[in-house]
């Protein structure tokens, strides 16, 4: 196994859990901030997002977070002619 394949694992773990969890525990979201490949970004602000959408009143955390993440994000993909 090596490094990004375990670092994936432990995402991919985390992100099952915070799914799960009504209130997703902040320390498990930052271990998933410090070590996400860049290719489960998308998955991870798709979590977020679902989080934000369903809860009445989301949590000042979560939107804090999504909006970090989402500006990380370059501002557009260019169309290639």
């Amino acid at each position: 196994m090596t490094r990004d394949e375990a670092q994936g694992w432990l995402v991919q773990m985390l992100l099952e859990k915070v799914r799960e969890d009504q209130y997703p525990s902040s320390t498990q979201l930052d271990f998933i901030e410090q070590s996400i490949p860049t290719p489960m970004i998308p998955e991870y602000l798709g979590v977020l997002m679902e989080k934000v959408a369903g809860d009445r009143y989301p949590s000042l955390s979560l939107l804090g977070r999504l909006q970090r993440v989402a500006a990380a994000l370059p501002a557009y993909e260019q169309q290639g002619d």
